[in-house]
């Protein structure tokens, strides 16, 4: 099992949900965040609006996933994602030693659905 956390540029959140969808993965959490990169939070005119202040506005993605899924993940995130441009994001592939469903106490593979 992998925990795949990725940091996207908001204006692609659409796509890459998309892509996943295509990939059969349906199960991601999306929290608003703010950060900063190789961009250093410098304020820039960037998809046709001015970003301000030493944090940029980005997207993280949290997918719990069994093995067979994580490059199928990885594959979506980055072909929704991707424009060429620095601040595109990041993925982060994390081992999940343990899944636990709350509502039916599942463990492991099964628990992640």
């Amino acid at each position: 099992m992998k925990y795949i956390i990725a940091i996207i540029q908001p204006d692609r959140l659409d796509e890459v949900m998309t892509k996943l969808e295509e990939k059969e993965i349906h199960l991601v959490t999306v929290t608003p965040v703010m950060g900063r990169g190789r961009q250093k939070g410098i304020s820039e005119i960037y998809r046709s609006h001015k970003e301000a202040g030493s944090l940029l506005k980005k997207v993280k993605l949290e997918i719990a996933v069994n093995d067979e899924f994580v490059k199928p993940a990885v594959d979506a995130i980055l072909g929704g994602a991707h424009t060429g441009h620095v601040g595109d994001g990041k993925i982060f592939v994390l081992e999940l030693p343990e899944c636990i469903r709350i509502s039916t106490g599942e463990k492991g593979r099964p628990a992640i659905g």
